[in-house]
């Protein structure tokens, strides 16, 4: 019976292994809160989305694209953004930077690895067509 037990007990601690991964990796993801989304009357087939996102200490996107013209705004702490062909922008709060939409996003992250960084984003976009899509 002790052996069962034994089995049964590193059985469940093997079990739980292949979460922890994913939550210390989701603790780096960035956190997007979607706040405002309109069609444009005048622009048909477009429309606007204004996200909030916060790149927690070390933290960032891989890389993407959005099919978008996507204009940043820093509201708090320092990101680094660039796209290919481009160079690295380090940005702090009050600055901007600017995508289009055939850009390739290759670099977005926190410039800190110990404070969050929050910032603000207006794509004007497809309408139905998802604003992030990871380029693997």
């Amino acid at each position: 019976m002790s052996r069962l037990r034994k089995f049964a007990g590193a059985a469940g601690l093997l079990m739980t292994l292949p979460l922890a991964a994913p939550v210390w990796a989701a603790a780096l993801d960035p956190v997007v809160n979607e706040l405002f989304s309109k069609a444009l009357d005048d622009h048909p087939g477009k429309e606007v989305l204004m996200i909030t996102v916060v790149y927690p200490p070390g933290g960032g996107d891989p890389v993407h694209r959005h099919d978008a013209h996507g204009f940043i705004y820093v509201l708090e702490g320092t990101i680094v953004m660039g796209v290919k062909g481009g160079k690295e922008h380090t940005l702090g709060p009050g600055e901007t930077f600017y995508e289009n939409p055939r850009d390739l996003h290759t670099v977005g992250r926190n410039a800190s690895k110990t404070k969050p960084a929050k910032f603000l984003v207006f794509l004007l976009k497809d309408k139905n067509k998802p604003f992030f899509m990871p380029v693997h």
